[in-house]
């Protein structure tokens, strides 16, 4: 076949997300709690959204050994996080990729995500200088068209921040075992009609 010859059209393939974790790694997505309790756990993640199932499993599992409305609430909150990464960061590009890191703690997990940084370069600031996130409380409001994610993590999450970095952020939060006296407990109602 001559080397200016087309190349007939290739079908799409359709793999199962499961297939694409590492053999070591499979026990991070499994939903099942581990005999032995782990204390750190880190994942990275390809930058599309068509890996959301694969996110929402691994802090499904990280939470597996808590009740249901804390698994619910921790995945809800740190699928905020990579959500925010892959729409205001270069992780949510071709070839992007940000990466989840898990600590359980004896009180409660700490999730932090990690991006690769601002999309547009004039976001870059001099060394030395931070800017950390801020944010307004109105987003949850039901007219709100955006921001709602930051702004639940602020009000659902024991504790919350970042590094101030734009060129590698690093968003955290921090939720306690222990979710009586939480907004999640106080305000149900209202916060599953947000998120639903």
């Amino acid at each position: 076949m001559p080397a200016t010859a087309s190349l007939a059209a290739l079908p799409e393939v359709t793999v199962p997300l499961g297939e694409l974790v590492p053999p070591r790694a499979r026990h991070y997505f499994t939903g099942r709690a581990e005999r032995a309790p782990y204390r750190t756990r880190r994942y990275d993640f390809g930058g599309s959204t068509q890996y959301m199932p694969l996110v929402r499993a691994f802090l499904d599992t990280c939470a597996a050994d808590r009740d249901s409305d804390y698994r619910y609430l921790f995945t809800l909150l740190g699928s905020e996080l990579a959500n925010n990464a892959l729409k205001h960061s270069r992780s949510g590009e071709p070839f992007g990729v940000y990466t989840l890191t898990c600590r359980r703690h004896r009180d409660g997990l700490r999730l932090t995500c990690r991006d690769q940084g601002a999309k547009q370069e004039g976001d870059a600031l001099p060394l030395g200088r931070r800017s950390p996130l801020r944010v307004d409380p109105g987003r949850l409001g039901l007219d709100a068209e955006s921001g709602r994610g930051l702004a639940l993590v602020d009000a659902l999450a024991t504790s919350w921040g970042d590094n101030g970095i734009p060129d590698h952020r690093q968003v955290w939060f921090f939720l306690a075992y222990d979710l009586t006296g939480s907004r999640w407990n106080a305000d149900l109602e209202n916060v599953v009609h947000l998120v639903s």
